[in-house]
């Protein structure tokens, strides 16, 4: 009886001893998840990297790389230095503004629909008209309009229904449109990827 009572003692003793007496240790930090930026799968005709450039930057300013039709997002602040720089991505729908090398807007846009494609290359701000209309389309309004080409290609105001429904023009949310216009000059330098 008396080795049974022993082997009991030990056996209480090491369980413990295995206890802390002490306070409980912290509890760890909680981890913050941050979303991960995993670029469009664009099966692009002609790109330069501009819109991988623009995707990244839309996702670390809005987190996310998708617009809904007529969607735009503009940066808080914007660099005082740097030229105003446009990238157009006729493929995903989409136009990001760059004021020297910070992405300072973003928005959802509609292109050249079918027998009326947006060309593709590196363009130049012309001339700028706050409003003007269209001598091809029936006199059509394009309020906040750049020119890009001799041909009548143009960034303006319109409808964004999320796809291309253009003659050929960038059409722009009208509000970003606006706010667009006053940014830049002649001379601002466009790429239209796609």
């Amino acid at each position: 009886m008396m080795k049974i009572r022993t082997v009991v003692a030990a056996g209480i003793l090491a369980v413990l001893a295995g206890c802390s007496m002490g306070p409980p240790p912290p509890p760890a930090q909680p981890r913050i998840a941050r979303p991960v930026f995993v670029p469009p799968d664009t099966n692009y005709r002609w790109t330069n990297g501009f819109s991988a450039s623009g995707f990244e930057a839309m996702h670390q300013m809005i987190g996310r790389t998708t617009l809904r039709p007529a969607e735009f997002h503009w940066a808080p602040n914007f660099p005082v230095d740097g030229d105003v720089a446009i990238t157009i991505d006729t493929a995903n729908q989409i136009a990001f503004v760059f004021k020297g090398s910070q992405l300072i807007g973003v928005t959802n846009i509609s292109t050249g629909k079918k027998g009326h494609p947006t060309p593709l290359g590196f363009w130049t701000i012309n001339w700028k008209r706050p409003m003007y209309r269209s001598r091809k389309y029936d006199n059509a309004p394009m309020p906040f309009m750049q020119n890009i080409d001799d041909k009548g290609i143009a960034i303006h105001g319109g409808v964004t229904p999320g796809y291309p429904a253009s003659h050929g023009c960038i059409r722009l949310p009208m509000a970003f449109a606006k706010q667009l216009y006053e940014l830049t000059k002649p001379g601002n330098k466009v790429v239209i990827e796609g």
